[in-house]
C-alpha cells in the first residue's frame, strides 16, 4: 500500500471507481475483496476452523 499517495477532490465530481476495477485483474479484485474481508472481519484462517468431535463410546454386547 502507498501512504504517500494523496488525491484532492471535489465531492461534486463524478468518482472514477469503476474505470479503476475494471482496468484491474479479476485476481487482483479478489485480492482487494479478500484484503477489505479480513481488515472488516479480522479473519485468521489459522484459527477459524470448525472445530473437531471426538467421541469415545463403548459397543454393547446383547
Amino acid at each position: 500500500m502507498d501512504k504517500t499517495a494523496l488525491s484532492v477532490a471535489s465531492l461534486t465530481d463524478e468518482p472514477d471507481d469503476l474505470a479503476f476495477w475494471l482496468s484491474k485483474t479479476p485476481q487482483e479484485r479478489l485480492a482487494a475483496v479478500e484484503f477489505l474481508r479480513t481488515v472488516n472481519y479480522g479473519y485468521d484462517p489459522t484459527t477459524d476452523r470448525l472445530q473437531r468431535v471426538l467421541r469415545v463410546t463403548q459397543l454393547g454386547t446383547d
